[in-house]
């Protein structure tokens, strides 16, 4: 795997209060708590539909990089995202996408390069928009309903306490190792992110 400073982190969900707690927001949860560590407050970006934050960290990326919570709802993603990439002429593969995952339990979480979207709408829109596969992704585990007919309903509400827990303890887990991806040192946060269980 080539080395690829990000420039841009995208945390996918849905906007508005009744979506905050929800499963499908996971991304955003992650944006958050980036927002936190670094005391960055995200501004709502008219122009690009998003909300954007600068992260600057000089010890690794001579360019800043970008915090991005789009402000259209999950399968309309890909627009925001593009305006953003557009402007500050960011690659895909310069992309880091933070996305909830069925296919892991709560608590797990994976980085991986490419791959399709496995029936994620905010993925779907994001393939479609930049026309290719290749971007970063953070899979952030929420378990599976155990059917396929109750997906819809089970992204869109609330973990219980003891998933929200467990995905909230993940995110904590993985934030160390945002400096890693974003220097491009992927194997290496990969190491440490695919032993959390």
């Amino acid at each position: 795997m080539t080395a690829n400073v990000i420039r841009l982190i995208v945390g996918l969900g849905n906007p508005g209060s009744e979506y905050a707690a929800t499963r499908h927001n996971a991304g955003v949860w992650c944006i958050e708590h980036l927002c936190q560590k670094y005391q960055i407050n995200l501004k709502y970006e008219t122009s690009f539909k998003a909300h954007l934050g600068k992260l600057v960290l000089p010890k690794i990326s001579a360019s800043p990089i970008w915090l991005m919570v789009p402000g259209s709802y999950m399968n309309l993603s890909g627009q925001p995202v593009q305006a953003v990439q557009q402007f500050y002429k960011i690659l895909p593969k310069e992309t880091l996408v933070i996305h909830d995952e069925l296919d892991l339990p709560p608590g797990e979480i994976r980085l991986k390069l490419n791959g399709g979207d496995g029936g994620h709408n905010g993925l779907k829109s994001l393939i479609q928009h930049m026309q290719t596969k290749e971007f970063y992704r953070l899979r952030v585990g929420i378990g599976h309903p155990g059917d396929r007919d109750r997906v819809a309903d089970y992204v869109l509400s609330r973990p219980n306490k003891s998933d929200e827990a467990s995905i909230q303890d993940a995110l904590a887990f993985a934030l160390p190792e945002f400096e890693k991806i974003i220097d491009g040192q992927i194997d290496k946060a990969m190491q440490v992110l695919h032993t959390k269980k």
